[in-house]
């Protein structure tokens, strides 16, 4: 009997450093910060960035929503499109961005989901929002920072920022 116990005690203890030892793996994966190369812009919310596989993952900012930059099946070149499209370009264009996720990590057409911040710390989602280059469009489960943005919309009308330039 003690054998059989002792067998056992050893095949829990396996057991448990092998699952302490993957969660520890599992936990410095997660918490490296890691930085992707924004590779095209397509319009004010959404981009691509390189994550190593051949095509790339295109991103789409949560939050909010800037207008079209250009004519797409159903969709007008919306006012101020082409100068959100440009800020972004220019914010975006060689650099490395972090993306994190909330809720839901992709939309409906299977754009990945992400909050966005530079290395220097700029948060690109309120960034456009605060400049009155993006509009707040909350959707829910995704709602995180819906109360920053909705206050950085109200400043920026205030002060005739962007779209809301009279």
């Amino acid at each position: 009997m003690n054998k059989y116990l002792f067998a056992i005690s050893l095949v829990i203890i396996a057991t448990l450093n092998i699952s302490c030892e993957s969660k520890s793996k599992n936990k410095n994966q997660t918490s490296r910060t890691e930085y992707l190369p924004v590779t095209k812009i397509v319009d004010g919310d959404t981009f691509w960035v390189d994550n190593g596989t051949e095509k790339g993952v295109k991103i789409r900012l949560i939050g909010v929503d800037a207008p079209e930059s250009r004519k797409t099946f159903k969709k007008e070149v919306g006012y101020y499109g082409k100068e959100t499209k440009a800020y972004l370009t220019k914010m975006l264009t060689g650099k490395s961005v972090k993306l994190v996720r909330d809720v839901d990590s992709l939309d409906r057409f299977d754009r990945t989901l992400s909050y966005v911040y530079l290395e220097d710390g700029t948060f690109v989602n309120a960034n456009l929002v605060k400049n009155g280059y993006a509009m707040v469009m909350t959707i829910p489960p995704n709602v995180k920072f819906a109360d920053l943005f909705l206050k950085l919309q109200i400043e920026a009308r205030e002060s005739n920022k962007g779209l809301w330039k009279e």
